[in-house]
C-alpha cells in the first residue's frame, strides 16, 4: 500500500497514523472476450416504447435525471429500478430499493426480484389512475407484471427488461460516462453521483486531484458559513488521495483538503472573486445560485 501524505484542517488532527495494512501481490489475468450479441426483449421494446411515450408527454422540470437530450431517440435507458407512476401532477418516477442490470439477471434468485415486485406492486396501489393510464399507452402488460410472483428465469428476465426496472431515463453521459467528461452512474457510485442532480450549479463535485487522477469532494459546512475546506468523498481506486480516505475511513475521521488546495479551489470556482487564492472568506459577489439567483456563498 503506498502512504499517502497527512491532509490537515481545523476539524481534524494534524497528523494520520497509518493502519499498518499490508498485502501481498497476487498475479492475474483479465481475458477480453466480445459481448454475446444482445438483443432487445420484447418486454424491453414494449417498455422503452411506453417510456418514450411518458417522456414526450412531461414538462422538461419534471423529469428525473436532467434535461431532455436533443434528439428523444438519444434518451439511454438504464435499468436502475424505474418505477412509474401516475400521480394527480403527472407522471412521476421513483426508484426501486435497487435496479437489475440486464447482465445481473443471470445471478437473481426468483424470490428475491418477487420482493422487488410485490415493492412496486404496494407503490402503485397508492396511485390507481397508473395501470389506466399506462393502458392507454398500450402497455397492456403492466397488470399481469405486477400481479405475476416471479418463480423463474423467464418471470426474472420479464421483471428485468419490464417499465418498472428497465427504464430510469438519462443522457449517455449521465448513464455510462467517465470522467473528465461526464461521471456516469455504472462507472460512479450513487451517494456520490446522485448529488449532480441536486448541488448547487456553482459547486463542482468532480475535481482533478494533483496526481492527474479525479475525484469527488463535498463542502464542510453549510452554505453562506465562509469555511472553504473540502471533504474527499471519493478518489480512484490505487490513486495517493484513494489511500489517505482508506485511512481516514478506518479510523472514522474525514479526509479535508483545504481552502487553499487546487480541490477546494476547483470546487468552489464558481462562487470565487477572479484571483482569489483561498475558497475560505466573504460570499462573492453576484455569483449565482444552483436556482439562478445571486446568493451566499461557501
Amino acid at each position: 500500500m503506498t502512504r499517502a501524505g497527512t491532509m490537515t484542517s481545523s476539524r481534524m488532527p494534524d497528523t494520520l497514523t497509518p493502519g499498518g495494512i499490508e498485502s501481498e501481490n497476487h498475479p492475474w489475468r483479465i481475458r477480453l472476450v466480445e459481448h454475446p450479441k444482445r438483443f432487445e426483449s420484447s418486454f424491453f421494446k414494449a417498455a422503452k416504447r411506453t417510456a418514450h411515450e411518458i417522456l414526450d408527454g412531461m414538462d422538461d422540470a419534471d423529469l428525473p435525471y436532467g434535461p431532455r437530450p436533443v434528439k428523444p431517440d438519444h434518451w439511454e435507458m438504464h435499468h436502475g429500478g424505474s418505477l412509474w407512476v401516475m400521480t394527480r401532477s403527472g407522471w412521476r418516477m421513483y426508484r426501486a430499493r435497487a435496479g437489475i442490470e440486464w447482465s445481473m439477471q443471470f445471478c437473481a434468485e426468483p424470490s428475491r426480484v418477487d420482493r422487488l415486485r410485490r415493492d412496486a406492486a404496494d407503490l402503485l396501489a397508492g396511485f390507481p389512475e397508473t395501470l389506466r393510464a399506462l393502458a392507454r399507452l398500450g402497455y397492456d402488460e403492466a397488470e399481469d407484471l405486477l400481479r405475476t410472483p416471479i418463480e423463474d428465469a423467464d418471470g426474472v428476465e420479464a421483471w428485468t427488461d419490464s417499465l418498472f426496472n428497465a427504464c430510469v431515463p438519462m443522457s449517455r453521459g449521465h448513464h455510462q460516462g467517465i470522467l473528465p467528461k461526464v461521471p456516469g452512474e455504472h462507472h460512479y457510485p450513487w451517494p456520490v453521483k446522485g448529488a449532480d442532480f441536486f448541488r448547487y450549479d456553482d459547486f463542482q463535485l468532480w475535481v482533478t486531484l494533483p496526481d492527474g487522477t479525479h475525484g469527488a469532494v463535498t463542502p464542510v459546512d453549510r452554505r453562506g458559513s465562509g469555511d472553504g475546506h473540502v471533504r474527499l468523498v471519493l478518489a480512484s481506486e490505487g490513486s495517493r488521495a484513494a489511500d489517505t480516505l482508506a485511512d481516514a475511513q478506518e479510523h472514522g475521521l474525514m479526509a479535508v483538503l483545504p481552502p487553499n488546495s487546487s480541490a477546494a479551489l476547483q470546487a468552489f470556482a464558481g462562487q470565487l472573486e477572479p484571483g482569489q487564492r483561498t475558497a475560505s472568506g466573504p460570499p462573492a459577489k453576484h455569483r449565482a445560485r444552483g436556482d439562478g439567483r445571486s446568493g451566499p456563498t461557501r
